[in-house]
This record gives C-alpha cells, sequence and structure tokens, in this order.
C-alpha cells in the first residue's frame, strides 16, 4: 500500500510493514533456548536506558507496624542510579523464608497514589481515602497486597517514576517526561522496565524470601509490568497479568489509547515493534508459569488482539514443551477490572505455581 500522505493511509502503510520477524514460529532460530536469548537481547537494547546492576539498594526502612497477620514498613531504596524510589514492603508473622509478590500499580490517570493502589496505606490519612476509593472502583474493595500478605506472602510494591511520592504527575505532564527522556537518549518505557526488574532482585535478596518463589502481579498497566518483568528478570519465578494483553497492531485502532501518547509511553520502547510483537516480548518468560485474565466488556483491548496474543502465547508454550503451564481466561462479563473473584482465582493459581506458604 502507497501512503498518499493522509494521515489514515500512511498509518495502515506502516501497520503493513510490521510482520514480526524475530517472533518464535518466524524467526529463522530454531531452537527455543537460542531464539529466547536471542529475543531477550533485542528488547535489552531497545530499552535505550542501561542496566544498573552495578548501583547499590542502599534501602532505608521505616518502624515496623502491626497489619492482619503480617507487618509493614516502607523502604526507600535506589532501584537506578537516577533517583531514590519509596515502596511499601510486608512481611507475614512466622518463620520464613516465605514466597514473594512483586506487584506492580497500574496507571489509570490517577498519580496521587501508586504503592497505594495495592497496598493499604496505614500512613496516611488522605492517601488512604483516596485508595480506598480506586480499590472501591477496580479491585471489588480489597487492597491486594495485603490479601497476599496475610495469606503467607511477602509482598513488595513500589512507586513508579509519576505516582505516588515520586512526584504526582499531571495528566499532560507524561508527554513532556516521555519527550525529555527520548532527547536524553532513553525513554519512559524504558526507565520503567529497568526499575521492575531491579525491584525483583531487591525482593530476591531478602533474608525473609524464598528467592526460588518470586511472582509478579499486575493490574492494566502493572499487567504489562509483570509479564515484561518476567521476560527480563531471572529473579521472577512466574507472572500474572490481569487486563494487559493483545497484539500491536490490532491495539492500534482510532481512539485507542495507544494511538493518543500520554499514558502509551510507559508501555512504548521505540522501533522494538519491528521485531517482535507484544506477546512475543511476553512469550521470552517460557516456559515460566504464567496466568493472562482478559475482561470481554474491556474496550482498551479489541477482542480480535486478545485473540491473536493468545494464540501466539499458546504456541510458544507449546513449544518448549510447557503448555500446562500457562493460563489463559476471558471473563465475559468483566470490563477492565481485577474484582474479587478474578483476585479469588489469582490466588489459588499462585498457591498451585508458587507452593502454599509456610
Amino acid at each position: 500500500m502507497t501512503a498518499t500522505g493522509d494521515l489514515p493511509a500512511f498509518h495502515a502503510a506502516l501497520k503493513d510493514e510490521l510482520t514480526f520477524p524475530l517472533a518464535w514460529g518466524t524467526s529463522p532460530v530454531r531452537d527455543f533456548d537460542a531464539w529466547r536469548r536471542t529475543a531477550r537481547a533485542v528488547v535489552e537494547e531497545h530499552l535505550l536506558v542501561g542496566r544498573q546492576d552495578g548501583t547499590p539498594y542502599a534501602p532505608e526502612f521505616t518502624a515496623r507496624s502491626d497489619g492482619d497477620g503480617y507487618a509493614r514498613e516502607l523502604v526507600t531504596l535506589s532501584l537506578t542510579r537516577y533517583g531514590r524510589v519509596r515502596g511499601a514492603l510486608l512481611t507475614p508473622r512466622g518463620v520464613g523464608p516465605f514466597p514473594a509478590v512483586l506487584l506492580l500499580h497500574d496507571h489509570g490517570s490517577r498519580f496521587d497514589i501508586g504503592k497505594e493502589k495495592g497496598v493499604r496505606p496505614w500512613y496516611d490519612d488522605t492517601r488512604l481515602a483516596s485508595a480506598e476509593e480506586w480499590a472501591g472502583r477496580y479491585f471489588g474493595g480489597r487492597f491486594v497486597g495485603d490479601e497476599l500478605a496475610r495469606r503467607g506472602y511477602v509482598v513488595f510494591c513500589a512507586d513508579a517514576l509519576g505516582w505516588g511520592d515520586r512526584e504526582p504527575l499531571a495528566y499532560e505532564r507524561q508527554q513532556a517526561l516521555a519527550s525529555t527522556l527520548f532527547h536524553l537518549g532513553g525513554s519512559l518505557a524504558g526507565l520503567l522496565a529497568r526499575e521492575d526488574v531491579r525491584a525483583a532482585g531487591f525482593l530476591a535478596g531478602l533474608d525473609q524470601v524464598d528467592a526460588r518463589r518470586i511472582t509478579a502481579l499486575g493490574f492494566s498497566m502493572g499487567g504489562y509490568r509483570a509479564w515484561q518483568t518476567a521476560a527480563l528478570s531471572d529473579d521472577v519465578a512466574a507472572a500474572a497479568s490481569v487486563c494487559w494483553m493483545t497484539g500491536l497492531k490490532e491495539m492500534m485502532v482510532p481512539g485507542n489509547n495507544t494511538l493518543r501518547g500520554q499514558s502509551a509511553f510507559h508501555t512504548l520502547h521505540p522501533g522494538l515493534a519491528r521485531h517482535l510483537d507484544l506477546p512475543d516480548v511476553a512469550g521470552i518468560a517460557a516456559p515460566k508459569p504464567m496466568l493472562f485474565f482478559h475482561g470481554g466488556l474491556d474496550t482498551l483491548f479489541p477482542a480480535d488482539g486478545v485473540r491473536v496474543a493468545y494464540d501466539k502465547l499458546r504456541a510458544v508454550w507449546r513449544a518448549c514443551g510447557a503448555g500446562e503451564r500457562l493460563r489463559l481466561k476471558t471473563w465475559p462479563e468483566r470490563g477492565h477490572v481485577f474484582d474479587a473473584a478474578m483476585q479469588d482465582e489469582v490466588f489459588a493459581w499462585l498457591e498451585s505455581v508458587s507452593g502454599a506458604p509456610a
């Protein structure tokens, strides 16, 4: 197709060029382990932000307080050399080491709370009011992190750049932040990916954590972050992603958020789509146990895009003999939510793949 100068035709012409030549089954690399290494290296290159392995975490902990069967504390640490990050850490009572969950918060265009979307903020009444409203809207009135800690998991949830304690963004400022990082030779999505991988490493290094049993879990943008971290981090043994998986081309339709800028920059790695589709990147995590949930009424992720993605994911896990480790489900009557029934299924799955907490 020849682009004639009008935007719709130009857009369609560029979409037609996306063939994802490094995808499993399309790539000339036929050995699965070799493909996985090759694909991960391509993703790493397109993060644009360099690895941060040598940066000391240097954690500073607040005094512990009691939750319902677990201890709560805030921790400030360096996930990259560019700044300090605050997170909430929940530790079950009892004798560890415990399995752990890296809980990754959503976007939602709500920036006054970040970690507080997953962990009930015991330290700030103003944020508590905001967090309770958010939990009621998307999580069936629950705080997923607290639910997990009560079930015997160590939970760590940190603010992403622009949320909570990290200078809350106005919605319009995302565009400026993304542009600034592009000019500096980096990307907003790449920085977020590096931070999430480092957060997994921090969790794996805690004395109370069984480093063999760490799961990444998230809803919406947090779901994207969960499967991406599983693909890029050897510290993550499994991942559960709720309401964020699709084929890229099928998502790129008029009116979709991915074409509007703003929030899209948190998941946009420049040039990566010339090589791999979104489910291809998630497939790098195979053969780890992975769960993907989709709401049938979720307008952010068109049904055809979810079908394309699920088909690709099935093919990858089957190719490495791990088809039984992949859980894919569409909830026909759900929209863009992670309600109590969905959480209960995730918790049961988590116990099945990580083992019941001691």
